[in-house]
């Protein structure tokens, strides 16, 4: 395998059998990107064009229906919450700069299918799709690096930097993302495999068993290095190209199953031990403080987001319920009553990506409410059990 650096963004690649990849690095949000993709599809005539991008995302860039088909209460169910705010919180970010630049977030990738069909050029989707490739980063993450994880999301959307068109150029060298990535490796490397190392074996593995002899990569330039040492291993025979092990979402360990139960056993082991030695009257005590302590903190939560006032009642009667089943949890609950109670509007679906971007945004979008809704209470849950439950006791144990 031989590697030509033709310039800063494309390099083309010689494989050992005789074909040829030309792999084009891009910025996703760059209108010098979409021009360069286009002259490089349209001058090398290749047999085959390859996408960053799975077909998941190509639809929902293509569909506007996207948002409006969502059903929150699945969402919730399912356990999707962060998912969704994920997808939502990339996509403002991604929003925000094409808005600054001219050019809509991926346009490359899509102005290089629509210049393939042009052309009568078969073209395939190489990337993995980004619910197994989010789902792997936050089962790769612990607890403290989920936090950062959802900061880190939430706050590219919060932020309110503007960028110049010779920045995001810059982005499109090699030294200045590859440094981004070490500093990402640093601080979430769980989160860091799966969002780069594993797709760039993924992309570089779909690109090299794509049918063709001269195939056209369209990718982000920060996986270009990345492709290009998997694919060298690949040819090597070094490394497999059977991707099962990266293909699905990690499933829940047995350890982490167990772990859900360690709250309500630990609860329940309380309340038995206090009325095998203190008597039953005062294990029953121990309960309904637990009890109450939990249910009111959750209600105090639901109210300073400005839950609907029925929803108050709802997540203090489920918040202690909750804790008992760890299969559930109060933010399903609430969150989808709140959803029920305040059904979102059409223009709420619509405005979600430009709304996400808001503190009041958060309060106004009755589809991000209902998220904030989840969250608040679920975190009034966890501090009623584990922080005032304890208090409690000693003010009324």
């Amino acid at each position: 395998m031989k590697v030509d650096r033709v310039s800063d963004t494309i390099n083309k690649i010689y494989l050992d059998n005789g074909d040829e990849i030309v792999l084009v690095g891009t910025a996703h949000v760059s209108q010098n990107s979409v021009d360069e993709v286009k002259q490089v599809i349209e001058e090398e005539n290749p047999d085959r064009v390859c996408l960053e991008l799975d077909k998941g995302r190509y639809e929902s860039k293509t569909k506007e229906s996207s948002y409006s088909n969502m059903d929150l209460g699945k969402v919730f169910k399912e356990g999707k919450a962060f998912l969704v705010l994920a997808n939502t919180a990339l996509a403002s970010f991604q929003k925000k700069m094409g808005t600054q630049t001219g050019s809509a977030p991926g346009e490359e990738i899509i102005g290089a299918s629509e210049i393939a069909k042009e052309k009568g050029i078969p073209y395939s989707f190489c990337d993995r799709e980004i619910q197994v490739t989010l789902k792997r980063a936050w089962g790769k993450s612990n607890l403290w690096n989920k936090a950062k994880l959802i900061s880190t999301l939430l706050s590219s959307a919060f932020d309110k930097e503007e960028f110049k068109q010779e920045e995001l150029e810059e982005l499109k060298k090699s030294d200045t993302l590859q440094e981004m990535m070490n500093e990402l490796a640093k601080e979430l490397p769980g989160a860091k495999e799966a969002l780069i190392d594993e797709r760039d074996r993924y992309l570089a593995t779909n690109i090299l068993e794509a049918p063709g002899h001269k195939k056209v990569a369209v990718i982000g330039a920060g996986h270009a290095n990345g492709i290009i040492k998997t694919m060298e291993k690949l040819e090597k025979g070094e490394l497999s190209k059977d991707l099962s092990d990266i293909s699905q979402a990690p499933k829940p360990s047995k350890a982490g199953k167990i772990a859900g139960w360690v709250v309500p056993i630990a609860i329940i082991a309380i309340v038995i031990a206090v009325g095998f030695t203190q008597g039953f009257d005062q294990g029953f005590r121990y309960f309904v403080v637990w009890a109450f302590t939990n249910a009111l903190t959750t209600m105090l939560f639901a109210i300073l987001c400005n839950a609907h006032p029925l929803n108050w009642l709802v997540a203090a009667i489920s918040a202690p319920i909750a804790v008992l089943n760890p299969a559930v949890g109060v933010g399903i609950f609430t969150g989808i009553a709140e959803s029920k109670l305040r059904k979102p509007k059409v223009k709420d679906f619509e405005n979600i990506a430009d709304d996400i971007s808001t503190f009041k945004g958060w309060f106004k979008n009755r589809v991000l409410h209902a998220f904030t809704v989840f969250f608040a209470t679920s975190l009034g849950s966890i501090l009623g059990t584990f922080v005032l439950f304890p208090i409690m006791l000693k003010v009324f144990g």
